[in-house]
C-alpha cells in the first residue's frame, strides 16, 4: 500500500516562494505553507507573510528550532556562518522543516520550491528519503517576468524590503551586497547595530570575523565609506524594465546563490 502525501510549500518571505504558494493553490488540494523562523528576520518579512497568509486564506505554519542562532553560533566556535560554511541555514532552516515532516508521521512529502527556470542554482537536498524536491516554476519554463506577474495579479506586490534589498533572509545575512549593508543600517539603525555585535577579532591570531568581506560593519558604517558605496552603486550598469525594476535597484541576480531555504 502506498503512503499517503502530504504536499507542502517552503515560504521564505521573498518573492519566488510567494509567487509558488499563490501559483499553487489553486492547483493542489490540501496545500500546506511552512516558515522556518530564525528569529533573525526583518520586521517586513512577518508584514510580507501576513499578506500572502490572507490571500491564500489558510495560516502558514511556523517553524523554529530548538536552539537558536546564538547557540549554534557558540557550538560553532564563534565562526560566523559564510558562503562556505552555511550552518545558519542548515540548523536553523532545513532542520526544523525536517524535524517537522518527521512529526507527520509515515508520509510521503512532495516540498515545492520556487525556483525559477531562468536562475542556475542548486535547489534543497533533503536528508530524509521521504521528502521529494518539486520544481514547478522550471517545469512550466517560469521566468522573472512570470513572478512578477503572478504577485501583481494576486494584489500581493514584492517584499517592500526590496527598495533597498534583493533577497529573503536574516537582517544579518552574509549574502548581502554593501549597498544592502548601507539599506540595513538606513532602514533599520537598530538592526544594524545588532549584526556589529557579533563581528569579532580573534586575540590569537589577529583573525577577523565579519558579516561582509574585507570589510567590518563599524568601518562600512562611517560616513564616508557609505557615501562611497552609494556612488558606486548608482554607477552600477544594468537595464532596468518596468517588470523587473526593483530587482536591479541594488544591482543583477546571483543566480548561483544556493540558499533556496532562505532566498526563494
Amino acid at each position: 500500500m502506498s503512503k499517503p502525501i502530504r504536499h507542502i510549500v517552503g515560504l521564505s518571505g521573498g518573492k519566488d516562494s510567494a509567487a509558488l504558494a499563490i501559483y499553487l493553490r489553486d492547483r493542489i488540494p490540501n496545500l500546506d505553507y511552512v516558515f522556518s523562523d530564525t528569529d533573525k528576520e526583518l520586521p517586513e518579512t512577518y508584514t510580507y507573510l501576513k499578506q500572502i497568509e490572507a490571500f491564500l486564506g489558510k495560516k502558514i505554519i511556523t517553524l523554529r528550532a530548538e536552539r537558536g542562532f546564538d547557540h549554534w553560533l557558540d557550538v560553532y566556535g564563534g565562526y560566523l556562518p559564510s558562503a562556505r560554511m552555511r550552518w545558519c541555514t542548515k540548523m536553523l532552516k532545513i532542520r526544523p522543516f525536517e524535524a517537522y515532516v518527521e512529526s507527520l508521521g509515515d508520509v510521503d512529502v512532495r516540498m515545492y520550491v520556487g525556483i525559477r527556470a531562468d536562475e542556475n542554482r542548486g535547489g534543497y537536498k533533503p536528508s530524509k528519503p521521504n521528502i521529494v524536491p518539486v520544481y514547478p516554476f522550471v517545469e512550466a519554463g517560469y521566468k522573472l517576468d512570470d513572478i512578477h506577474r503572478i504577485l501583481d495579479e494576486s494584489g500581493v506586490g514584492v517584499p517592500p524590503y526590496y527598495s533597498w534589498r534583493t533577497r529573503s533572509g536574516c537582517f544579518f545575512c552574509f549574502y548581502q551586497r554593501k549597498s544592502e549593508w548601507v539599506g540595513l543600517k538606513e532602514n533599520h539603525p537598530d538592526l544594524f547595530e545588532r549584526a556589529k555585535k557579533y563581528e569579532k577579532v580573534d586575540g590569537e591570531n589577529g583573525k577577523r570575523y565579519t558579516w561582509s568581506e574585507h570589510e567590518s560593519l563599524e568601518e562600512l558604517g562611517q560616513p564616508d565609506r557609505v557615501a562611497e558605496i552609494k556612488v558606486r552603486q548608482a554607477a552600477s550598469p544594468g537595464p532596468v524594465s518596468k517588470s523587473n525594476k526593483l530587482m536591479h535597484i541594488l544591482g543583477q541576480d546571483d543566480d548561483d546563490l544556493p540558499c533556496s531555504f532562505c532566498h526563494v
